[in-house]
């Protein structure tokens, strides 16, 4: 996508945020997914360690997104959501940037996306929108793959609203 087309999508979904109907979860990975492509091409080099675990580092650009939370945090607050970076760590895809909380009230990093059919998706490089129940709350939530100029999944983004 060129920068005009994530400028549009980032756009549209800012709007469909203000309106009466904001919880749509297709506008909000949308606007996730386009703040993320703003900084650039996702790639992964080298690992970090996330809740103690060394898994791939997962950049988009210059910007390493393993331990950053401000793209998150800007959609829980455009949004009122919850969202979620994940980067495929061998057949897992791991939290490495959220605002999902645990039951202790820390962010969930370093877990793993479950075995669901938002993983099934994934895993095939396919989104996936619907009911899921995210560190034991239910979202109607949206997947999608994040790919290497390659094609290759080396992660998931994803976004839930409440129910």
């Amino acid at each position: 996508m060129n920068r005009r087309t994530l400028f549009c999508i980032a756009t549209l979904a800012l709007g469909a945020a203000t309106t009466a109907s904001a919880y749509d979860p297709k506008a909000t990975i949308a606007d996730l997914d386009a703040r993320l492509a703003k900084a650039g091409a996702p790639r992964v080099q080298g690992t970090e360690a996330v809740a103690g675990k060394d898994v791939p580092a997962l950049f988009f650009g210059e910007r390493k997104i393993n331990n950053n939370y401000d793209v998150v945090d800007a959609v829980r607050k455009s949004h009122q959501a919850t969202a979620t970076v994940f980067v495929k760590a061998g057949d897992e895809f791991v939290r490495v940037s959220t605002n999902v909380l645990t039951p202790e009230g820390k962010r969930g990093i370093g877990t793993q996306l479950a075995r669901n059919p938002a993983y099934e998706a994934v895993s095939k490089g396919q989104s996936f929108c619907g009911a899921i129940d995210v560190l034991g709350t239910a979202y109607d939530a949206c997947y999608n793959p994040i790919k290497d100029g390659s094609g290759q999944v080396i992660g998931a983004s994803y976004i839930g609203h409440k129910k």
